[in-house]
């Protein structure tokens, strides 16, 4: 019995590589573990549903994101993206590389400081995404842009330049939850000398050379561009 409490977790495994509905998979693994506790007599039938209410209430405003959603759909439908992809084209200079390489010092430098500069929904698909495609149709022409896998690729490329920034940069912020879930950890352990501000601190390093390794590949991405399609990056 003490293994079947696990159910959930082979339940959300399974439907993890199988590609099944994230929600409809989450929703069937508490059931499955809730149905276990009701077995064990830890937990009535109508207990399944009030764990589910009561943290759907609890964590409400978790899905105020949603509302992201809507706005961005409105700016891109009234052209944002459009505009992104013009503004970059008339900038000769600008390669996706250079502009890429900018971008990643920006977030990481506002994750550091806890600013909300960013996101996949509010940044990358309907600014930058537009922006590095803009970048490449003024030195390539549009018609680069046509190939899919290509297109993929970029897609990646630009959704890493979020996933690198929050991640390497948000610890920098002593203010963080991270920084202050470490801290709290590391204390509890008995590391009494670790606080807030020494986990920012020694976070800054990590950050420098994110940015640096980032810059450095997205310039070596710029000469492969040029390599494969003949011009000069």
């Amino acid at each position: 019995m003490a293994l079947l409490k696990l159910i959930g977790v082979a339940i959300v495994v399974v439907g993890f590589i199988f590609k099944f509905d994230t929600i409809a998979t989450v929703v069937v693994a508490g059931i499955a573990t809730g149905l276990v506790a009701v077995a064990e007599g830890s937990m009535t039938f109508m207990g399944i549903f009030e764990t589910f209410g009561s943290s759907y209430v609890g964590n409400r405003t978790a899905t105020l994101f949603a509302l992201t959603v809507g706005v961005i759909g409105i700016c891109e439908r009234y052209g944002l993206r459009d505009k992104a992809k013009d503004f970059i084209k008339a900038m000769k200079a600008l390669t996706v590389g250079r502009l890429l390489a900018l971008w990643e010092v920006i977030r990481v430098l506002s994750a550091a400081f806890s600013l909300r500069l960013g996101g996949h929904v509010q940044f990358i698909r309907p600014i930058i995404l537009p922006m590095s495609e803009g970048a490449i149709a003024s030195r390539y022409g549009d018609d680069v842009l046509e190939d899919d896998d290509f297109e993929d690729d970029l897609k990646g490329l630009t959704a890493g330049t979020e996933n690198f920034g929050n991640f390497f940069g948000q610890n920098c912020f002593m203010g963080a939850s991270g920084t202050l879930l470490i801290a709290s950890t590391l204390n509890d352990q008995g590391f009494t000398d670790v606080t807030p501000f020494s986990v920012a601190m020694n976070s800054w390093p990590i950050a420098i050379i994110c940015m640096v390794v980032c810059a450095v590949y997205f310039l070596v991405y710029d000469k492969k561009l040029a390599a494969k399609f003949g011009k000069k990056a």
